[in-house]
């Protein structure tokens, strides 16, 4: 924690009670000191009771006699053990209610075409359960039939740098347990502008031996008819006989 729970009221508690200039305030309440000067015009935070950070054990009472004393004297907020790592983020993201109607959607989406995300990561996107997606990807969801796999960057959901991350750590994990990466998950590590910018079709095999310069040369079609099957069963004439048909005349 870099600042005092309830900031606002512990701004407001300040004000009130202590003759700390608004800088001071606004420092330790990570505040504009514009803001603190609103607070003391009555103008910002009406109606907000004040919050004694001395007796919520987060601020130590001799910080403010130095600060009193001191205009340029800075406030330090007490340290409290038990308040570490509060500021992350423990679970699923929260979703907000008018969007959680897409997480199936979001889901779907996922599953089919980033199958080697976990369970887990597929919460920590979305925000949903592991039970959810499970019935998804079993496909035993009630409303299957009516879900359509929507990227979840579209629907708002998670953030383009956020999927990234994840598919990009997936795979190289995926690796590291020995796993052979296919062409689509090669494809996932490049940038979003070069994945765009990249065929969907896979190549063929003379395009990818052209890439190495060894591209074989075209069979040489051959251009006799043997549309007439008399003509197909009969031998070759030799250069002898040629001329021999060529002194008799033409043949009737």
């Amino acid at each position: 924690m870099t600042k005092p729970l309830m900031a606002k009221a512990t701004a407001v508690w300040l004000v009130d009670n202590t003759t700390l200039s608004f800088k001071q305030i606004g420092e330790f309440c990570e505040l504009h000191e514009l803001e603190v000067q609103g607070i003391a015009d009555g103008d910002v935070a009406q109606g907000v009771k004040g919050f004694d950070p001395v007796a919520n054990n987060q601020l130590e009472p001799i910080e403010i006699e130095k600060g009193q004393k001191d205009p340029s004297y800075r406030l330090k907020l007490k340290f409290n053990a038990a308040a570490l790592g509060e500021e992350k983020r423990r679970g699923p993201r929260y979703t907000p209610l008018s969007k959680r109607q897409d997480r199936p959607a979001a889901i779907l989406w996922l599953v089919k075409f980033h199958p080697e995300l976990s369970d887990a990561q597929i919460g920590k996107l979305v925000g949903t359960t592991k039970p959810t997606i499970a019935a998804i990807r079993d496909r035993t969801h009630w409303n299957i039939g009516n879900i359509t796999p929507v990227d979840p960057v579209a629907l708002g959901l998670s953030k383009q740098t956020e999927l990234d991350a994840e598919v990009q750590r997936a795979v190289k994990k995926k690796a590291a347990d020995g796993g052979v990466m296919s062409d689509d998950e090669r494809r996932k590590l490049v940038s979003t502008e070069q994945s765009l910018g990249m065929s969907a079709e896979p190549r063929s095999a003379d395009a990818v031996l052209e890439s190495f310069g060894t591209k074989p040369e075209p069979e040489e079609k051959d251009d006799k008819d043997f549309s007439d099957a008399e003509s197909f069963f009969k031998p070759l004439a030799h250069d002898d006989d040629e001329d021999e048909d060529d002194d008799r005349g033409p043949r009737r």
